[in-house]
């Protein structure tokens, strides 16, 4: 489908809200050093899930928030992807469920690193209020 504003077709891996990223998006003091080339999407989000301390966690809708994007499922297609090399298991559902399909050595990551979870019954999940972590926090 061409972008209504270019008449261009539109990359349909794209947001619609996909803007280049500028290097003051990116809470560089919290975060450090910021990519070479910031308009890499996906290097930018490695760079915020490195920046995660040990016993924290970000949703997908944080790490995007912390780039001045609101393309959660982006960054889920930047930790598929490219996220065996970054500590994956700090990226969580907003709902404080850890990435599908990997639950079970995520909770060994969660268990060693002494990141706060809620049980109820036999289910367990991430114990968003306090495990939460923003780079402008910290």
């Amino acid at each position: 489908m061409p972008d209504v504003s270019t008449g261009r077709p539109r990359d349909a891996r794209a947001p619609r809200d996909a803007q280049p990223l500028q290097a003051s998006a990116v809470n560089a003091d919290a975060c450090g050093e910021l990519p070479e080339h910031p308009e890499d999407f996906g290097a930018a989000v490695a760079h915020v899930v490195r920046s995660i301390p040990p016993g924290r966690v970000m949703s997908y809708g944080d790490v995007a928030a912390a780039l001045g994007s609101r393309a959660a499922r982006q960054v889920g297609n930047v930790m598929a992807f490219e996220g065996a090399d970054l500590p994956w298991w700090r990226v969580v559902r907003s709902a404080g469920l850890p990435p599908q399909g990997h639950e079970a050595a995520a909770l060994a990551e969660y268990r060693s690193e002494g990141t706060p979870l809620r049980y109820t019954g036999s289910a367990w999940r991430l114990d968003m209020r306090r495990a939460r972590w923003s780079p402008s926090t910290d």
